[in-house]
C-alpha cells in the first residue's frame, strides 16, 4: 500500500512540475535598464596596488523580465579595470537576467599599471550594456599615482618587519617627486639619517609606519606652503577622516647634537602620531615638533617615554584615547599649541593630559622612577570630557609642572591650589570655528589676549598660519584676526 502512495506522490509533483509555466524575457527593443549612475569614478590610486571596490546598480524598472544579452568592457582583457556579476569575476558577461522591478550589482575595481610619469595621470573605459539591441555604456574613470615602494623585507625578534632605508652613516633625502607607499616599517638604522624635504607624501599601509632605531635621526623639513604630510595608502573619499589606517613615527634615543626634528608636517589618520621613547640608551638630544598638525588618531596624537621634547605652534587634535601621553619621566616645553580633543568615533575615557614618572627598563622589565619636568605656555587643552589632565606620580623624584597663560579643562585647580598654573582660565569652552577640524578662534573665544608675550619671541611671534601674534598673543597655535567689515 505505501509502495502506492509514493508513486501517486510522485505523479502529482511532476504533473504540477509539467504545468509550470517557464519564465519569460522580453525582447521588447523600447525596453532599458537604469543605472545608479553613469559615471563611476576613482580617487587617485596608487600603481599596481589596486583600489577600493565600488558598486554599480543596475535596475529594471519595467513591468516585463530582462535578459541582458552582453555585459562587457570596452576594452576588454586589455582594460585596467575589471568587474564582478554574480560572484564571477571577468571582462564580459552573457545573458544576465532581471526580473522585472529588480536590480542587480556589479562590483568594478581598477588596478593601475605604472608608468615614468611623477604626476597623477588619467585612465578610463566603459562599462557596455546591450539588451534588446539597445546599446547603454556607464564611463569608468580613474586618477592614477606612480610611487616610490618601500616593501618591508626583515624581521628580527619581536620588532616588526622593517625595510632599512637609510643605514648606518648614510644622509638619504625623501622628495616630493613621487609619493612613498610604505608596507611595514621604514626603518632608520643606528647613526643613519633620513631627511623628508618640504611637499613629499608620506603613506602608510595597514599595520606600517617609519621607525627611527636607537641613535638613527629623522628630520622632516617642511614649509608653511608645502608641508610634509604622513596618513594611510587609502586615497578615496570616504578614508579622509578615517583613523587607525596605519601605526605610528616610532622614534628612539637620539644621539648628542642629532636630535630628530618634526617640523612642518601633518600627522594623520593613524593609531599613534608619535612615539618617541628612550629604549636601548640614554637619551641624548631634544625632539623638536614645531608648526606641525597631529589629528585623528585612534590611540595617541603624542606619546612618550623619559624623553626630552619641545613643540610649539602645534595641534593636536580628535585622539581616542590621550592626546598626549607623556610617561616615565623627561623635560618637555609645550608653546603655542592648541589640544582639542572632541574625539567621537567611540567612547573615550582617558584625558587628553597625562603624567607619570614611572619607567620600565625594557632590558629587566623593572619599574624605576624618573624626574619629570613639565611647562605649558600660551596653549589651549581641551575636549568633550569633564576632566582633561591627569597624573600618576610616584614619590622620590622631582616633579614640576606648571601651565602659563593657558586655557585649559580640568578640575584639578580645587584640588591643588593654583600652584601649578599662572594665569590660566579653567573650563571656558574656547569657542572654535569648528570643533572638529578647525581651531582658529571665533570672535567670542575666551581664549583671545591672554597669552603672554614673553612666550611668544623669536619663530613663535607668527603663528601656525604665519599671522604676526604682535604683543598681544592669543592661547593656542593660532592668532585670532578679525574680519574688516
Amino acid at each position: 500500500m505505501q509502495k502506492y502512495i509514493w508513486i501517486f506522490v510522485i505523479v502529482v509533483i511532476a504533473g504540477f512540475a509539467s504545468c509550470r509555466k517557464p519564465i519569460e524575457f522580453s525582447d521588447d527593443e523600447s525596453l532599458k535598464v537604469a543605472f545608479s549612475t553613469d559615471t563611476i569614478t576613482f580617487d587617485t590610486v596608487f600603481t599596481t596596488l589596486g583600489s577600493s571596490t565600488r558598486h554599480l546598480m543596475v535596475y529594471n524598472n519595467n513591468d516585463e523580465n530582462l535578459k541582458i544579452n552582453s555585459i562587457r568592457l570596452k576594452n576588454g582583457n586589455m582594460s585596467q579595470f575589471s568587474i564582478n556579476v554574480d560572484g564571477v569575476s571577468g571582462y564580459d558577461f552573457s545573458d544576465v537576467e532581471i526580473y522585472a522591478k529588480d536590480s542587480v550589482y556589479i562590483f568594478i575595481r581598477v588596478t593601475i599599471n605604472p608608468n615614468d610619469q611623477n604626476t597623477p595621470f588619467f585612465v578610463e573605459d566603459k562599462l557596455i550594456f546591450e539588451t534588446n539591441k539597445n546599446k547603454q555604456e556607464v564611463s569608468l574613470t580613474a586618477y592614477g599615482q606612480n610611487a616610490t615602494y618601500i616593501i618591508a623585507d626583515t624581521k628580527i625578534g619581536n620588532f616588526p618587519k622593517f625595510k632599512i632605508i637609510a643605514d648606518s652613516l648614510q644622509e638619504v633625502h625623501w622628495t616630493s617627486e613621487r609619493p612613498y607607499v610604505v608596507y611595514g616599517y621604514a626603518l632608520i638604522n643606528s647613526y643613519g639619517t633620513l631627511v623628508i624635504e618640504e611637499g613629499t607624501q608620506v603613506h602608510f599601509h595597514s599595520g606600517g609606519g617609519l621607525w627611527a632605531y636607537s641613535e638613527g635621526q629623522l628630520r622632516v623639513e617642511g614649509t608653511p606652503e608645502n608641508p610634509v604630510v604622513f596618513q594611510g595608502d587609502r586615497l578615496e573619499l570616504s578614508f579622509t577622516d578615517e583613523p587607525g589606517q596605519w601605526d605610528r613615527i616610532w622614534l628612539m634615543e637620539a644621539r648628542e647634537n642629532y636630535g630628530h626634528s618634526i617640523n612642518n608636517a601633518i600627522i594623520k589618520n593613524g593609531f599613534i602620531g608619535i612615539q618617541a621613547e628612550t629604549f636601548l640608551k640614554n637619551n641624548m638630544a631634544p625632539l623638536y615638533i614645531d608648526n606641525t598638525i597631529i589629528d585623528n588618531h585612534t590611540g595617541m596624537g603624542i606619546y612618550s617615554n623619559f624623553y626630552h621634547l619641545k613643540a610649539s605652534n602645534f595641534v593636536i587634535s580628535n585622539c581616542g584615547t590621550y592626546a598626549i601621553a607623556l610617561t616615565g619621566g623627561g623635560e618637555y616645553m609645550f608653546e603655542q599649541g592648541t589640544v582639542a580633543n572632541n574625539w567621537s568615533k567611540s567612547t573615550r575615557t582617558t584625558p587628553s593630559l597625562f603624567f607619570n614618572n614611572i619607567y620600565k627598563d625594557p632590558s629587566d622589565g623593572i619599574n624605576y622612577t624618573n624626574n619629570f619636568y613639565y611647562a605649558m605656555n600660551n596653549c589651549i587643552m581641551y575636549g568633550n570630557l569633564e576632566e582633561e589632565f591627569s597624573t600618576d606620580f610616584r614619590p622620590g623624584p622631582d616633579t614640576t609642572y606648571i601651565f602659563n597663560n593657558s586655557l585649559l579643562k580640568t578640575l584639578r585647580r580645587n584640588k591643588e591650589g593654583f600652584a601649578n598654573f599662572n594665569e590660566c582660565i579653567f573650563n571656558q569652552d574656547p569657542k572654535f570655528v569648528n570643533n572638529e577640524y578647525n581651531f582658529h578662534l571665533d570672535t567670542l573665544s575666551p581664549a583671545i589676549g591672554i597669552g603672554n608675550p614673553i612666550y611668544s619671541v623669536g619663530m613663535l611671534q607668527y603663528d601656525l598660519d604665519g599671522v604676526s601674534r604682535g604683543d598681544n598673543p592669543d592661547a593656542g597655535a593660532y592668532q585670532f584676526v578679525p574680519i574688516a567689515e
